[in-house]
């Protein structure tokens, strides 16, 4: 089983990603998308969204992290992804489920899911220019307004380079409302010799279990589950392994908390700095009461200086 740590854009940053996979559980993260349009990017734009790439493209716990780029035009596409290998990148991830208006309506993401053919032209061309020894990877939704093509733009892609697809279980419509309709990832699985990995409302080690079982995969990808828990991949391995796993409790989750706040201040400008914070408590609170308290005490705070002196507080009280 491998455990991914999904790409979402304006949340799991390098930030959160040091610090979930702190945690423990993840076997590669996938990066924010890298939006390409009809140019070739600078190095600098790479080492903003992955800063990771100084660190041999890993987290500080030693994590992977596979670039993901997003965009509609084949060659410029493959262009950015020769830069990336050229880099190091240990592979290359393409964004075929990004369900945001604007983004949909420049044609990239969730858009091309009523184009297999031009998915098909994308990945043959990364594939293409990629050194053999970086793969590439997919990730998509089930479709934009409704499922009918998801296995013909599944069978595009693994038909033309892709060597693991990773299925968000909706639709762009469905966005991120419930439920994800697991059991048609086991349809495209059955239509696709590249490996498919389940990603979609997976908050708990009981969802974790009942989407393997109707999707027939394996392997997951966790989002919004694992930042809402960032205990979740290890209580699902120790499920997998009927062992008694420790859960992650709130006195276990301070120090990540007050280690995360130390890299906002230290990496991100001020007028973001509060508004992450909060951003993390507000999912932290469906998994901890504690977090719903921390959350209510920060909420109208604006200046990093009062949330320093509430965490020095916090932290003295043990």
């Amino acid at each position: 089983m491998m455990l991914l740590l999904a790409p979402m854009e304006g949340l799991l940053d390098f930030v959160l990603r040091d610090i979930l996979t702190r945690a423990g559980g993840v076997d590669r993260c996938v990066s924010e998308f890298i939006r390409v349009t009809n140019t070739l990017l600078p190095d600098r734009v790479f080492m903003r969204i992955v800063p990771e790439l100084h660190q041999q493209w890993r987290t500080p716990a030693g994590v992977p992290v596979r670039p993901q780029l997003l965009g509609s035009d084949p060659s410029c596409l493959a262009d950015n992804a020769a830069a990336l290998a050229a880099l190091g990148a240990p592979g290359v991830d393409l964004n075929f489920g990004c369900p945001a208006r604007v983004v949909n309506r420049h044609g990239g993401g969730a858009a091309l899911l009523d184009d297999p053919e031009r998915i098909a032209r994308i990945v043959r061309e990364v594939r293409r220019t990629l050194p053999p020894h970086v793969p590439l990877s997919a990730k998509m939704r089930l479709g934009l307004r409704d499922d009918s093509r998801a296995e013909a733009c599944a069978q595009a892609m693994a038909d033309n380079g892709a060597a693991e697809i990773v299925v968000h279980a909706r639709t762009q419509v469905n966005g991120y409302r419930p439920p994800a309709y697991w059991e048609r990832i086991a349809d495209i699985r059955a239509v696709v010799d590249a490996p498919v990995v389940a990603n979609g409302e997976i908050w708990t080690v009981a969802d974790a279990l009942r989407c393997r079982e109707l999707s027939g995969c394996d392997s997951l990808m966790l989002g919004r589950g694992m930042v809402a828990d960032p205990g979740l991949a290890c209580e699902l391995r120790a499920a997998l392994a009927q062992q008694a796993g420790q859960t992650l409790g709130w006195a276990e989750l301070k120090p990540l908390i007050v280690d995360f706040w130390t890299l906002v201040r230290a990496r991100l400008q001020p007028q973001q700095q509060a508004g992450r914070l909060k951003q993390w408590l507000n999912l932290l609170r469906r998994r901890h009461p504690e977090a719903q308290q921390a959350f209510d005490s920060l909420r109208t705070w604006s200046d990093p200086a009062l949330i320093d002196q509430w965490l020095n507080a916090e932290v003295a009280a043990g």
